[in-house]
């Protein structure tokens, strides 16, 4: 027995281990590897997703690009207020509730990754008919949108909020 341990476990298990198993794991490792890094393909994909889900007033599809953990920080003529991912697609269902002809479209621009995150600039333009009048929002937030099941998810968003 101790000339197993002498030998090192990690030799042991080496020569007992075929070569293909060996290329089978560095290959899972790597792509594992590369599935936990943030592309900037990927902040343009949840970009069209929110557009789509927003648009199409899914709140089902716009929870999935917002991370359970997310913290939406939105000011508008110096008051600001906090949301968690709860609080703000309840803000949301009952914007959508209470007027009509909504429209949204989104831009994003300064996208700067690190990892398994991305921060970037969005730029954001709703409108809608409430009690038959044109209202629209521009909001402009600094986000961070973080890997989920191999998606950009929001995380963070600091948003300054203008209505027209």
């Amino acid at each position: 027995m101790k000339r197993l341990w002498g030998k090192g476990l990690l030799a042991l298990l080496m020569k007992s281990t075929s070569v293909a198993a060996v290329v089978a794991v560095a290959t899972t490792v790597s792509i594992s590897a590369q599935a936990a890094t943030m592309t900037e393909a990927l902040v343009q994909n949840y970009a069209a997703a929110m557009k789509s889900s927003a648009n199409s007033q899914s709140i089902n599809q716009v929870s999935r690009l917002v991370s359970d953990d997310a913290l939406i920080s939105l000011s508008r003529k110096g008051k600001t207020t906090s949301l968690d991912k709860d609080a703000y697609l309840k803000l949301l269902q009952n914007s959508w509730n209470d007027t009509s002809n909504y429209r949204y479209d989104i831009s994003v621009d300064n996208i700067v990754i690190t990892g398994a995150q991305a921060k970037a600039n969005v730029t954001t333009n709703e409108s809608w008919v409430k009690d038959g009048q044109p209202v629209s929002f521009v909001t402009t937030s600094r986000v961070t949108l973080t890997l989920s099941t191999g998606n950009a998810v929001l995380l963070r968003a600091v948003s300054q909020v203008a209505i027209n």
